[in-house]
């Protein structure tokens, strides 16, 4: 969108564009966003906000297409970007190649696979499948190196990972003396690992290097679909869970981690953004007595739709295939299964949303500057 006309009033620039449509920008805004506040190399912001003037004065403001040339009366000069006003217009947020809206789903859905050499290779596959992971919150990457890093140099091709108290990778077998039901071959009912984290893990890769025995079903479910079946059919039971904390704790001989936070967290919009749900590592509930049965009642419908077959999707994973899903949405579970009958190993890690998102950025900003090229 370009500029069209530009109207000085007493605190506001009122900006007409070519659509004729016309946007407000205040004069604070106008002055704390001048590139001159900028670090030229870091970008950082430089401009103490306490040095300027309540309400700055602007005097006057011309643009040529591509700048916008203000004048303001204690002397300073901008020249913004016309792309910046565009862009950042107050009340509307700027575009963001991560903000991926989620693609819902249930029992029906037919899980994403893509290979891993062109992942590791090409650019341009390596955003189509992340782009895919971060709509449907769950995909599978095929015909990996028979060698436990070859999942890690997959979840590296986004960035960093993301160690834990379990450490920066896992195995996933059936061993003595476990500290982790998944170290066991009882079935597991679906969860998200780590809620008793402050920020739990984003997302989880899971290498299956060997899966020969008897059983062991991996399991998932749309945990955002959950939440918003739950809001539609029992209001109050979705308000409770998502107002009301509670404890998740871990704890063996070497850690102790406790937080409280609630079952469903929604974000600025009211949209769901992440689910932390792990009947296991629940604590004694410990809310006021007056609500803690209604929260009881709230808690079991959710529980009860993890138990439903129409929301949840069963996959034997085979040697070399690995399943990636966020963490804090897709819950996952496993179906029990018998270590006399055969092998069963994975290898698992975690890439935080956080770093997930920048890769998603930094790739979309190539991908522009390609075609500008």
């Amino acid at each position: 969108m370009t500029i069209r006309d530009l109207t000085v009033r007493a605190d506001t620039l009122a900006v007409t564009w070519t659509d004729m449509t016309t946007t407000d920008f205040p004069i604070i805004w106008l002055r704390d966003n001048c590139p001159s506040g900028l670090h030229p190399q870091t970008h950082e912001r430089l401009l103490d906000l306490l040095s300027l003037e309540d309400a700055p004065v602007l005097s006057s403001a011309e643009f040529d297409g591509d700048e916008v040339h203000l004048s303001y009366e204690d002397g300073h000069i901008s020249q913004l970007p016309s792309s910046l006003l565009s862009q950042h217009r107050p009340g509307q947020r700027a575009a963001d190649p991560a903000a991926i809206e989620a693609r819902l789903w249930r029992s029906e859905h037919s899980v994403a696979r893509y290979p891993a050499s062109p992942i590791m290779e090409d650019d341009t596959a390596l955003e189509t499948w992340m782009k895919v992971t971060a709509a449907d919150g769950l995909s599978i990457v095929e015909n990996l190196d028979d060698r436990t890093s070859a999942g890690v140099d997959v979840a590296e091709r986004i960035d960093f990972l993301r160690k834990t108290n379990f450490g920066t990778t896992f195995e996933v077998i059936n061993k003595p003396d476990p500290n982790n039901l998944a170290y066991t071959s009882v079935a597991l009912p679906l969860h998200t690992d780590l809620p008793n984290q402050e920020v739990p893990p984003g997302y989880q890769f899971l290498h299956c290097l060997a899966n020969e025995a008897t059983g062991g079903g991996s399991l998932f479910a749309d945990g955002f679909a959950m939440a918003e079946d739950l809001r539609t059919e029992n209001p109050e039971a979705f308000e409770l869970l998502c107002d009301v904390a509670i404890p998740f704790r871990f704890h063996d001989g070497d850690a102790d981690i406790l937080v409280y936070k609630p079952v469903i967290t929604l974000g600025a919009a009211g949209d769901v953004i992440e689910i932390r749900y792990n009947a296991h590592l629940a604590g004694v509930f410990d809310m006021p007595a007056d609500i803690m049965p209604a929260y009881y009642r709230a808690y079991r419908a959710y529980m009860s739709k993890t138990r439903d077959p129409k929301y949840r999707i069963t996959l034997k994973l085979k040697a070399g295939e690995m399943v990636v899903f966020d963490n804090r949405r897709v819950l996952h579970g496993r179906d029990s299964f018998d270590p006399s009958t055969g092998f069963r190993h994975l290898h698992g890690c975690y890439v935080d949303r956080g770093e997930f998102a920048s890769r998603l950025r930094l790739l979309s900003g190539r991908a522009r500057a390609t075609k500008a090229a």
